[in-house]
């Protein structure tokens, strides 16, 4: 979102932590203990972790049973549906009924902020908490049940009137939905996931009241659509926000065990877990890639090459954030190649790692919005709730503080990322070849510390 002045209140929506230049930390101390961490990490899981150690959804310790009770109870679940659907409703009441101006409406703070900032940390905190909220999939309930009961009172109509039938309370077959193509996989949310990115980062005016209508429109008419073909399962894979949620949420402490069992994990079972289906990567991919690029949009070269280009603005930035996205999937399907030359063929090649990009990218996401949650947050809350008195809120870190955090969630990304890619290797590779395995991606995770860090620093 490159076209705000610097004084325009949405330019901290475009960027989540402002100007990321000069930040006050050297580069030479952050590049050093950034190198430190990985290669004193990889060194140490060479010698002290020779065998897998995380056991997916296998493993968790159980929480009280009654604690599981009421989070599974129909009421909670009711409850938090009906708050998804009205925050929606009021998001929409906001956009059709109030000012096309994002200093005096809060519709674009809660798209932008409240929703896709703040979900990252409720779904670290409670898991895929966007797969109860998702007002699409309660829609999509309510539109089902109404379309059954008037299936039912035609059947039974038609019961009636037919007296040759002996039994007239029998219901008639339903016929099945079609299953999902399994090749379609996560591919439908990693488009969706860029063209939010897209309309976030892209387009010429992003917090119009009228360009969110039509982004909104498109996307609930779409995948309504869809889940009425396929059932409410098209949510589960498709869902851009719900497979952003879930990834996200493999890192929570809290989750579930196949049983079904609520649990208290260690995270790296959860990243463990995380299902291997087409277009994992290119999900993962898309939110590395859209955030690299979030991060050198405002830079003076790049937005004078944006001001001066014979294409024009929106096409030129929309090339320069698809060839961020494809770099960060050209240097993992590198990776994947290399490791396959060093190791030998072994299951799943290009997503057998895809998991260890997930804390990265969580990483990059804290580093780059978490300025962005705590002051533009309790801004567009204060709006929604017409305390237009309310003291301008403040990051409660000074620049000092922001970029020691900016930097230690990136670099704990990448530490986190080897843990996960070691674990893998070690189970899929002979014990001779699980170590030299790595090397590949130990490239690749010092090549996303270079360029994450310089996006930072620089």
């Amino acid at each position: 979102m490159v076209p705000y002045r610097a004084d325009d209140p949405l330019t901290a929506l475009a960027h989540g932590i402002g100007s990321q230049h000069d930040l006050p930390i050297s580069p030479f101390y952050a590049f050093a203990g950034a190198f430190a961490a990985l290669f004193v990490s990889f060194l140490a899981l060479g010698l002290l972790w020779s065998t897998s150690r995380f056991r997916g959804d296998s493993s968790g310790r159980p929480l009280p049973a009654a604690l599981q009770r009421a989070a599974d109870a129909p009421a909670t679940r009711t409850a938090l549906r009906g708050l998804g659907l009205a925050a929606a409703l009021a998001v929409l009441l906001h956009l059709l009924l109030g000012p096309d101006d994002p200093a005096r409406n809060p519709a674009p703070g809660a798209v932008y902020v409240l929703f896709w900032v703040g979900l990252v940390p409720a779904s670290l905190l409670l898991g895929p908490v966007w797969r109860l909220l998702n007002p699409l999939r309660t829609l999509h309930r309510l539109l089902t049940r109404a379309r059954h009961h008037r299936r039912d009172a035609h059947r039974r109509d038609a019961n009636h009137r037919d007296t040759r039938r002996h039994d007239p309370d029998r219901p008639l077959p339903d016929h099945p939905l079609p299953a999902l193509p399994a090749r379609l996989g996560q591919w439908p949310a990693a488009a969706g996931l860029f063209a939010f990115t897209w309309l976030e980062l892209v387009s010429p005016d992003p917090a119009s009241t009228t360009t969110l209508l039509i982004a909104l429109a498109a996307y609930a008419t779409a995948h309504l659509l869809l889940a009425a073909r396929y059932g409410e399962r098209w949510f589960d894979q498709a869902d851009p926000f719900e497979v952003y949620s879930a990834l996200l949420a493999r890192l929570s402490p809290l989750g579930r065990r196949s049983d079904g069992r609520l649990v208290l994990r260690n995270p790296f079972h959860g990243l463990d877990a995380t299902p291997e289906r087409p277009g994992l990567v290119a999900t993962v991919c898309v939110l590395l890639g859209s955030t690299a690029y979030d991060g050198f949009s405002d830079n003076p070269s790049w937005i004078n090459a944006l001001q001066t280009s014979p294409l024009g603005r929106t096409p030129t930035a929309t090339l320069g954030l698809l060839a961020s996205v494809a770099l960060v999937a050209t240097l993992y399907c590198l990776c994947a190649a290399a490791t396959r030359l060093v190791s030998g063929p072994h299951p799943g090649p290009l997503t057998a790692f895809a998991h260890s990009l997930v804390p990265i990218a969580l990483g990059y996401l804290v580093a780059h919005y978490f300025s962005l949650l705590v002051t533009e947050g309790p801004r567009t809350v204060s709006m929604a709730l017409g305390t237009d008195n309310a003291p301008e809120p403040s990051s409660p870190l000074d620049p000092g503080g922001l970029a020691a955090l900016q930097v230690i969630a990136v670099v704990t990304g990448h530490v986190l990322g080897v843990v996960a890619a070691h674990d893998r290797s070690v189970r899929l590779f002979p014990p001779a070849k699980a170590v030299a395995g790595q090397l590949p991606l130990l490239a690749l995770m010092i090549t996303y510390t270079i360029g994450g860090l310089s996006l930072l620093l620089n």
